[in-house]
Formats: structure tokens, sequence, C-alpha cells
């Protein structure tokens, strides 16, 4: 092997067969009809947010994207395909130091993304939706921020300027986080060598705005209700949760501050439909409980992502 690339591929994967890499792809994630289906989606609607409102008005942004506006507009690299060529780059240095599983999870972002920009960008209609860079870059934040959701929500990644992040937090414990933001504040700055301050500025408001979205879509999920209630009748309110609601039940062992008696707390998850109901039961059982109520983004168990189990 060439003496530089030695000092960059991991030892071991000099001397892996790829019957070896091969067998440690995990395919029935990777064949994954609906996690398939999600990332040709969340790439569809970022590339779409790139080529309705960042191209057309001139705006730039940050990750595999901004490097290719940099491209285009100082040697005349057409976006599509410095991306293109850029993501499969990616590609193999994700393979080299995060393995094959992750590197085949990237896969079909690494060739879609770039084709559906190649398409899109063909279809004059798609680049005259507003003149407002206002309006483009919040437009932009949002479907660049769903689609990138969509993306990391079943698992996979959008390639690209992700992989660099991932790689230096693996070798040297970086903060994926803030090697993000630090990538693409890089290169937003890059960007200003052919743009006004102002485009700078409204580079930046994009970033945050996509950053939140997606932040919002990998919260996203069927919203419930947990319900902590202390009383010290609480076998009382665990058997009407049981036999009333239909909900499950954990009682978490308690000792109360003052009095220091033993006791239960009574924890379960109701939906907001549920949850008068709950407070009346609680009500009529013992008037002076104490409940604390939260919402949770997400729940996952029988009774919700699971059928209930009756016996």
């Amino acid at each position: 092997m060439v003496p530089f690339l030695s000092k960059i591929v991991p030892e071991e994967l000099i001397h892996m067969s790829l019957k070896t890499v091969i067998a440690q792809i995990r395919w029935k994630d990777f064949f994954n009809i609906k996690s398939l289906f999600f990332i040709a989606l969340g790439n569809l609607i970022y590339a779409l947010g790139v080529v309705m409102f960042i191209l057309p008005n001139g705006l730039i942004t940050g990750g595999t994207t901004g490097l290719g506006l940099f491209m285009y507009h100082q040697f005349g690299v057409p976006v599509s395909t410095f991306v293109a060529i850029f993501n499969v780059v990616m590609f193999v240095l994700g393979f080299a130091f995060l393995g094959a599983s992750f590197a085949m999870s990237t896969l079909v972002s690494t060739f879609i993304y770039p084709a559906f920009l190649a398409v899109f960008q063909n279809i004059p209609q798609l680049s005259s939706m507003t003149d407002d860079p206002l309006l483009a870059v919040i437009m932009a934040g949002l479907m660049i921020g769903f689609g990138l959701g969509l993306v990391v929500k079943v698992g996979a990644s959008t390639g690209g300027m992700d992989i660099p992040p991932l790689i230096l937090n693996k070798k040297f414990g970086l903060s994926v986080s803030v090697g993000l933001y630090f990538f693409d504040f890089a290169i937003l700055l890059t960007q200003m060598m052919f743009t006004n301050r102002e485009n700078v500025i409204y580079g930046i408001l994009l970033v945050l705005i996509y950053t939140v979205v997606l932040d919002k879509v990998l919260l996203m999920g069927e919203k419930q209700m947990q319900v902590k209630i202390i009383s010290e009748q609480y076998q009382a309110i665990n058997e009407a949760i049981l036999t009333q609601l239909n909900r499950g039940s954990t009682l978490l062992k308690a000792e109360t501050g003052y009095h220091k008696k033993d006791g239960f707390v009574v924890m379960s998850i109701v939906s907001k439909r549920e949850l008068n109901r709950l407070r009346q039961i609680v009500g009529e059982i013992d008037p002076v409980a104490f409940m604390i109520v939260n919402q949770v983004n997400e729940v996952r168990g029988r009774g919700f992502s699971l059928a209930k189990k009756y016996e």
C-alpha cells in the first residue's frame, strides 16, 4: 500500500479481506424499506430546499452544499458534480474510520442527494419561488432541517460533512456538535470571498434555523404525559390505573422528606385525553394526593409502540 495511505487508513482495515468487510455489514438495516423511504424523502426535501431557495437567491450555507457553492463561484464546478465527488470521498473515509455498517447507512445519501440536485436544477419553475432573501432563508432552513431530521431519525447519515466531526470524535473525543458548528461556520467564512457581509449573516441565520428544526424533528413522536403520584393510598390508585384506565404503572420506592415515612410513588404514562380522567380517579381516592405531570416526547413499549399484552 502507498505509504501515505497507510498513515491514514487504520492498520486493521489494511489486512481486512472483502469477505470480512461484507460480514460486518448489517444488511437487514440497510435493506429496511421504511428506513430507505425516509432517507430518500429526507434527501429529496433537502435538495428541493437548496434548488428552490438557496441557489436562486445567491444564499450561502454550511455543509457539503456550502463547499459546493464555494467551488462553483471560484472554479465554475457545478454544485451537483462537486457534491457527488465529495460525498464519495467522505464515504471512503467513513468506511475506513467508522466501519462498514456506518458507511452503508450513508450510501443512499451519498448518491441520491446529488442526483436529486441535478434533476431539480433542470426544472426552471423551481428556481422562481421568491426574491425575498429573508423568506428564502426561513423556507430553506425549514426544509433542510426537516430533510436532515428525517434521515438522522432513522439512524442514517447524509454523509458529506457529517463524516469529519464523527471521525474527530472517534479519534480525539471532540464533541460532534461542536465539530459540526466549527465546520459549518468555517465554510460560511470561505464564502465571504464571493459574497457580501449581509449574505454571511443570512448564512448564519440559515444554519441556526435548520439546526433548531433538525433537533425538533429528532424529538418528534407521539407526545404522552408522565404522571407521578405520591399518596398513602398508592395501592388503590395503582389498582385503579390498571383496571379503570387499562394503563401500566410502576411503583417507585420512596421516603417522605419531613416525616421519613417509607412508601411508594406511582408512576404511569397516559395520553393527554386520559390525563383528566386520571385526575378524577386520583381525586376520588385521595383528594390530597400529590401529582407531578410532565410531557414526554416519545414512549416505546407495550401499550404505545407495541400492542398491549392481555393475559
